[in-house]
């Protein structure tokens, strides 16, 4: 069974950081790309990162290019999301995912891509 478990979100101002954290089980966390998304509250949920599973190749949504990078520690099976120049913007909850694909090189971003989601981890910020 697979498990991806959040942590990291909080209460932060406008213009701090948050680093995000996803803890991994259940599959060979090396062999699957990995993503982040968010939903905030009466809006869709929307692609934010993802990253291949050997970390060479990323994908990021144009709203967070350059203030947000999503990096893996495979031997941790871990997926981190270092979130910089927050905006109240960025308020959502936000979920790691699995792709669906096992040993690709692909980088997905669409939800449907996406086999396993979290429970999520709170990210509000203040203006």
């Amino acid at each position: 069974q697979v498990q991806l478990v959040e942590s990291g979100g909080g209460l932060v101002q406008a213009g701090g950081a948050l680093r995000l954290s996803c803890a991994a089980s259940g599959r060979t966390f090396s062999a699957y790309a990995m993503g982040w998304f968010r939903q905030a509250p009466g809006k869709e949920r929307e692609f934010v990162a993802a990253i291949s599973r050997s970390s060479g190749r990323t994908r990021y949504s144009d709203s967070v290019k350059g203030r947000f990078t999503i990096s893996r520690d495979n031997a941790k099976n871990s997926l981190y999301l270092q979130m910089n120049s927050l905006k109240p913007d960025d308020t959502a909850m936000y979920y790691c995912a699995m792709d669906f694909r096992i040993g690709s090189d692909y980088v997905p971003f669409g939800q449907n891509e996406f086999a396993y989601w979290g429970q999520g981890t709170q990210v509000t910020v203040s203006s």
